[in-house]
């Protein structure tokens, strides 16, 4: 007798019913079908009313249009509750018929936490995506994330890159896509979707804890709100600076051609011509090269990377290293290679 897939649920038609929650059902499909066309995916749950509402979704579509849907999420071991964390995670959705996979983490994370933590999940969940030949990866990040990111790197004095919105499709490393379907979307309506599949969801204790600069933002967002700011306002300012950062893109591409040699184990660039280039393109060059190499996916902080376009301004400064790569000068061209 053949056994019936644990993850054929009949879509629960009454939930669909409501049209606010229709319209992110329907624009995860645009993104995933319509879009993309995509036939399988990984979804990244965290366990928290965003990733829950995103896994829940996503399952209806999987069911819908026949694609292979896998729901993953990477228990760091950080907090002491953690494991037991995730695996009410996995029981909830279980109980939707979402088998959820669960990765742990084996680097220990001491310093710069919520950073070095976010680093190595994207390295857990693209390297589950490669081993199953997926190539694509979906987050539930939302316009409340957009505000805070922006706020966070505007207290940073960050320019047009960091300034700029997230962009719906980016390449990571192994040159898996992430998916971010839920930009537009407000954090609020996403929990409204938690909350009427789940009747709960898992709350993270590190969004409260005062002793990380994003809670803090949080707060004085809320406080802004309150006072009457007028958040789609801001999420417009993003989406303007992120159309200027496209037509930079577009000249920093012209400039790489001209002097940027992309070799297997090294990228050379002619300082000469390097210098010429306007402030914000030499950014670009400097974070392009750099996550070339180091298969990060965050660029360096505006600041470092400043620091060192300086120290090559200077006659005696031969060699530094920044995000993982070591920058060395010889003569007027700059070699760069990974460090080890």
């Amino acid at each position: 007798m053949k056994r019936k897939n644990s993850n054929a649920v009949k879509p629960e038609s009454t939930i669909l019913q409501d049209n606010q929650i229709f319209k992110i059902y329907n624009k995860l499909n645009l993104v995933l079908l319509r879009k993309n066309r995509v036939k399988s995916f990984v979804v990244a749950v965290s366990g928290g009313p965003d990733s829950m509402a995103l896994a829940y979704l996503a399952n209806l579509l999987a069911i819908k249009k026949k694609q292979k849907a896998f729901f993953v999420l990477v228990d760091h071991g950080i907090r002491k509750n953690s494991q037991k964390e995730a695996l009410k995670v996995k029981k909830l959705l279980k109980q939707k018929g979402i088998n959820l996979k669960i990765l742990k983490n084996k680097t220990k994370i001491l310093k710069n936490i919520q950073k070095n933590a976010r680093d190595v999940r994207y390295e857990i969940l693209t390297n589950f995506c490669k081993k199953n030949r997926i190539k694509f990866l979906l987050t539930a990040h939302h316009i409340d994330d957009q505000v805070e990111t922006f706020l966070i790197r505007l207290s940073r004095g960050s320019g047009i890159e960091g300034l700029s919105s997230m962009s719906e499709i980016t390449i990571l490393n192994k040159k898996i896509k992430l998916i971010r379907p839920f930009l537009d979307i407000k954090k609020i309506d996403l929990k409204k979707v938690a909350n009427k599949a789940f009747k709960q969801t898992i709350n993270d204790p590190s969004n409260t804890n005062k002793k990380f600069l994003r809670t803090n933002i949080r707060d004085l967002k809320n406080i802004l709100e309150k006072k009457g700011l007028n958040f789609d306002q801001i999420v417009r300012s993003i989406n303007n600076i992120s159309s200027t950062k496209e037509a930079i893109n577009f000249y920093v591409k012209q400039s790489l051609k001209k002097f940027v040699k992309f070799k297997k184990n090294e990228t050379i660039l002619d300082l000469i011509m390097f210098k010429k280039e306007p402030q914000e393109t030499k950014f670009k060059i400097i974070n392009l090269i750099v996550k070339n190499i180091s298969s990060s996916y965050y660029p360096p902080r505006s600041r470092k990377v400043l620091n060192l376009i300086n120290r090559f301004n200077e006659k005696n400064s031969k060699k530094c290293t920044l995000g993982g790569c070591i920058f060395e000068k010889r003569k007027n061209l700059l070699h760069v290679t990974r460090e080890f």
